[in-house]
């Protein structure tokens, strides 16, 4: 499943970027809350706020890094970096231990729990900052700045 999302996001990188695109993600993620419905998956307050809470002031980081927007053909594209990918696999295999350690105190319910606002809140603070970082390009006029190609006047 995590090739398949490094795959996915790497040919998304060919088409532009639009605020739908940067929002639909979390949006589709939040769906996932309704987990709490359910007693088994329940965790104490403070345990969901410190999950959330290192998604999104350390597991978001390396994401924000890498991430670049570059204007071409009047377009936003989100620019490849390099080191993408590497960081993506870096995030499974610490999270594939640290999921190995916390099924040791929790179950296996809660640590989904666990893992599911980790990475809600590294999603959403990577696609804040996504989102901003277009405005700024939007606002900034680069968009509009592509050369206009002189019309040839109608002939009677």
């Amino acid at each position: 499943m995590a090739l398949a999302v490094i795959f996915v996001r790497l040919k998304a990188s060919n088409k532009p970027v639009t605020i739908k695109k940067i929002l639909i993600p979390p949006m589709g993620m939040a769906t996932g809350f309704l987990m709490f419905v359910a007693p088994a998956v329940r965790v104490p307050i403070l345990w969901a706020l410190i999950a959330f809470l290192v998604g999104w002031f350390l597991f978001s980081y390396p994401l924000i890094r890498s991430t670049k927007f570059e204007v071409s053909e009047g377009h936003i594209f989100a620019k490849r970096s390099k080191s993408f990918v590497v960081i993506l696999f870096v995030l499974l295999i610490v999270r594939t231990v640290l999921h190995q350690v916390i099924d040791e105190y929790v179950s296996i319910p809660q640590s989904g729990a666990l893992f599911f606002l980790l990475a809600f809140g590294m999603i959403v603070r990577w696609r804040i900052f996504m989102l901003k970082q277009y405005r700024t390009i939007e606002a900034s006029g680069a968009l509009n700045s592509d050369p206009i190609t002189p019309q040839t006047p109608n002939q009677p």
